[in-house]
């Protein structure tokens, strides 16, 4: 393979398991490097059961655990700590402002993400997302997302970086994907339009250019009643 592109459709054409394996190896490159710091709560926990789609969304009406899915497995989530929620809350407060009166829609954590990659069907909770035109607003999950964001755990960020950051970009109407961290100014911008390489942003006085909804939001803004 001598290409980007023909190693994304080898990487497609593994299983949910084999990617997840060959993710976390391709992370554990980086296990040098600065990330954030925090107590690591339990995340992504199998199930061991596989579920059908179907079945999978029956279970989630009922489950007092949030669940995502890949490929028939059940991952389990946790709750988030108070600088998480506060980080999301003021993301989510920005672009709700921003968007009023218009065609798109901000979304936070309970709403789920449906995407195929492969022969895999995923659903993933992202911690804010935006999706444009019209919607149904009694589906239970998104399609169709312009902007998705996450805010990184060291319990997730591996996830959030690698398998996420993989399959997120197969979505056709995605254009940003955004990773902000938690106990420290960093926020880490990929778009499509620049083939998904990482702008990362570290000054405290940045500010985070969110293109694919023309707002411009200062990192302050974002980390505002978290120090």
């Amino acid at each position: 393979m001598d290409t980007v592109q023909e190693i994304r459709v080898a990487i497609q054409s593994l299983s949910s398991t084999e990617r997840r394996k060959l993710e976390a190896w391709l992370y554990g490159l980086a296990e040098g490097e600065d990330h954030v710091s925090e107590p690591a709560v339990a995340y992504a926990v199998p199930s061991g059961s596989e579920l059908s789609v179907e079945d999978y969304l029956r279970f989630e009406e009922v489950s007092a655990v949030r669940h995502e899915y890949v490929g028939g497995q059940l991952f389990a989530m946790t709750g988030a700590t108070k600088r998480h929620s506060v980080i999301s809350l003021n993301v989510a407060i920005a672009l709700q402002a921003h968007l009023r009166g218009g065609p798109c829609r901000t979304y936070v954590q309970d709403v789920k993400i449906r995407l195929t990659v492969g022969r895999d069907e995923i659903f993933y909770y992202p911690d804010v997302s935006v999706a444009c035109g019209p919607q149904d607003l009694e589906k239970v999950f998104l399609t169709d997302p312009k902007l998705v964001v996450e805010v990184l755990s060291p319990s997730t960020e591996r996830i959030d970086r690698g398998e996420k950051a993989l399959n997120y970009r197969e979505i056709p109407a995605l254009e940003e994907y955004v990773l902000i961290a938690q106990h420290k100014p960093e926020v880490t911008l990929y778009r499509r339009s620049e083939d998904w390489r990482a702008q990362v942003l570290v000054q405290p006085d940045a500010v985070a250019e969110l293109r694919s909804i023309a707002l411009t939001l200062p990192l302050d803004r974002i980390y505002e009643g978290t120090r």
